[in-house]
């Protein structure tokens, strides 16, 4: 199994990487720039270089990028949804440029337009940058969402109609977030639940598009649409569904990456680290 953690690019872009080799991660998860600003600082041929060096001298593979939360392509209103596209964009281009497979985003919230308009506009956004994106390989990756608001991505089927309404539907994929589909509504504590839900996701979406896991426990309950981490088997989700993840065969070459809470020190990473590998019995 692939396991990792969402690292710090405090530093530059290959202090993440030192950092997850500082804990035994195989693979992390990065944001490329400031997630609390609009604006991006340019990569340099400097920044680009010693990032794909320490990546080979590390040996931490996939590195996988997430957006900022500021985006929002399915916002209804026109300044907010222009800066979001283009922002979206120049994230593409500093994954891109880093040699990162996937980017990985929240779909977006309708903020009152509902869910058909706003589905609508995440694809239309996801085709406009694709026709700016000329010889891109880089793939976007839904992420799996908790529903909570007027958040969209909280059911398999909106990402599934999402896809459809895209025009290059081989560069999309979904990253599965255990406390989202949990809050969502998505029960794998169970090994009938969990087969019934992952079933649900083949039928839908497809496996093959399953590209990246978020692993996190969950605050809150079933079908809370509460998005709120928590550390492995601390939470509701609890050990066994974990369990089960990290011994389907199926997923073996999947990253697994955890957002759990964490300080500087990162101890609680290398806690989450040490239980997800000790349940692996493969």
């Amino acid at each position: 199994m692939l396991l990792g953690a969402h690292m710090s690019i405090s530093g530059g872009m290959f202090m993440s990487l030192e950092r997850g080799k500082s804990i035994g991660c195989q693979t992390i998860q990065v944001f490329t720039k400031n997630v609390n600003q609009w604006k991006a600082k340019l990569l340099t041929k400097k920044d680009i270089e010693d990032y794909l060096e320490h990546q080979r001298k590390t040996g931490i593979s996939p590195v996988v990028a997430h957006d900022s939360y500021l985006i929002n392509l399915a916002s209804p209103d026109p300044e907010s949804y222009e800066k979001s596209i283009e922002a979206f964009f120049i994230e593409m281009e500093r994954a891109e440029k880093l040699g990162i497979p996937y980017l990985i985003f929240h779909p977006g919230a309708h903020l009152g337009s509902g869910e058909e308009e706003g589905l609508k506009r995440i694809a239309d956004s996801i085709n406009w940058v694709y026709k700016r994106a000329r010889g891109f390989s880089l793939k976007l990756l839904l992420e799996t969402t908790a529903g909570q608001g007027t958040n969209l991505g909280y059911s398999f089927e909106q990402l599934a109609r999402i896809i459809d309404l895209v025009d290059k539907k081989k560069y999309m994929g979904v990253c599965y977030d255990t406390c989202h589909t949990f809050a969502a509504g998505y029960d794998i504590r169970d090994k009938s639940s969990y087969n019934k839900t992952f079933e649900d996701f083949d039928r839908v979406i497809g496996l093959e598009r399953l590209k990246v896991f978020h692993i996190n426990d969950s605050k809150k309950g079933l079908g809370s649409r509460i998005d709120r981490h928590e550390h492995i088997g601390k939470g509701m989700l609890g050990i066994e569904a974990f369990r089960l993840l990290l011994n389907d065969k199926q997923f073996k070459d999947t990253p697994m990456i955890l957002e759990t809470p964490k300080g500087k020190e990162m101890k609680e990473d290398i806690m989450n680290l040490k239980i997800l590998r000790g349940l692996i019995t493969l």
